[in-house]
């Protein structure tokens, strides 16, 4: 988060075009204390109407108290002198207030000193957490109860998790959640090109069950309004913030689930009894091979496993031409769980389906080992692969 120091309240709004999320201070002892408060604050901005004396007193004693922190001062006009006095006092720049461009470009670079200052790395380079993208090219599979249960189960273990609804149109996360968030994904637009911890925590909505949630636009349009870089830039920092990122997404590749899949370390494919579904996923597999998408960075799981449909797991590997990681059985419970908006891995933990979740999730997203096919269709599982969640040597 931005500290602003600024005695007009209507500037905070004014700044969040250039900066995304800020704090105002209208007084150089309330902007201090909000340091003390926090070692992770870097940024200050100093409005163009408090006086330039002020400023540069308030800069010096940062530059001796917190030297990670930078200030850059905005004027209405720029000169030599203002110049001059602002850097002796230790102001990383000084810029035209009107002048929203280059106030976002000289807080990116403030912050890349900062880091470098403070001894941190860069977000790519500190990366810890993990990033699952759960996708079908075919609707009505069960993504979203995937994606939900999952994220909720790593969340009630422990784990800090984020959810991302990455079906910008028409997304169901929320309303799977019985949320009712009042910001959204679409938010993060504003902030491109310099979103940070304090932006993402700006536009996620918390759950009763410990996880964020990133929700899609409550605006259908508004999906072809967000760039798929905007998308790869908040899977970025959110791996630098939270264990685990679960991204629940569209059944199309669409640029935003491309820019997913690019910045995953694990896919889960999902597939169903019906021949639709298993053609869907055997073209789903092809796209990702022509993407240069490793193989080793896929987990194939077949939710309605026991549906009595006339098609047999052993027929899925045959069509797809590799293996079932884990089954997922029928049950009315499932939709049950949805209507109530409580994932059925917290409302019935021990059910069985609330079980393979569970095994999903500590077999191959919390402690990746050797893939064991399920033994129910007896499907050749052939060699055992052992499944990684790094991409590429990242």
């Amino acid at each position: 988060m931005t500290l602003l120091w600024d005695a007009d309240p209507g500037a905070v709004e004014r700044f969040q075009v250039a900066l995304g999320g800020v704090t105002r201070h209208d007084s150089p002892a309330a902007l201090g204390r909000a340091l003390e408060a926090d070692s992770s604050e870097f940024l200050v901005i100093i409005g163009p109407d408090v006086d330039l004396a002020s400023a540069c007193d308030f800069s010096e004693g940062v530059r001796v108290q917190r030297p990670e922190v930078g200030v850059i001062l905005t004027r209405r006009r720029v000169d030599v002198t203002v110049l001059a006095q602002s850097l002796r006092a230790g102001v990383r720049e000084v810029v035209q207030a009107d002048d929203l461009t280059s106030l976002a470009d000289a807080a990116r670079r403030s912050r890349e000193i900062s880091q470098k200052v403070a001894g941190h790395t860069t977000s790519d380079a500190s990366r810890e957490g993990k990033v699952i993208t759960v996708f079908s090219a075919k609707g009505g599979v069960g993504k979203t109860t995937f994606s939900t249960n999952i994220a909720a189960y790593l969340a009630t273990s422990g784990s800090k998790v984020l959810l991302v609804d990455l079906d910008l149109a028409f997304g169901d996360v929320a309303i799977s959640l019985q949320m009712l968030p009042t910001t959204s994904i679409m938010d993060l637009v504003s902030m491109a090109g310099h979103i940070d911890e304090q932006g993402l925590a700006s536009v996620v909505t918390h759950h009763s069950s410990g996880l964020d949630a990133a929700a899609a636009p409550s605006d259908p349009s508004d999906a072809d309004r967000i760039p798929g870089s905007t998308i790869s830039e908040l899977l970025r920092v959110a791996k630098t913030v939270y264990d685990f990122v679960i991204i629940d997404t569209p059944p199309a590749f669409t640029e935003h689930v491309l820019a997913a899949f690019d910045n995953s370390d694990l896919l889960v494919l999902i597939a169903t009894l019906d021949i639709p579904a298993v053609k869907n996923l055997r073209l789903s597999l092809d796209t990702l091979d022509l993407l240069g998408t490793p193989k080793d960075s896929r987990l194939v799981v077949l939710n309605r496993s026991d549906a009595k449909v006339g098609l047999r797991a052993e027929d899925v590997v045959t069509a797809i031409r590799q293996d079932i990681a884990l089954m997922v059985p029928t049950s009315p419970a499932v939709p049950a769980s949805v209507n109530k908006g409580i994932p059925l891995v917290i409302d019935e933990p021990r059910h069985a389906v609330s079980v393979a979740f569970k095994e999903l999730t500590e077999k191959f997203l919390r402690n990746p080992g050797p893939v064991e096919t399920r033994a129910e269709a007896k499907v050749d599982a052939g060699p055992q692969r052992r499944w990684s969640l790094s991409r590429g040597g990242k």
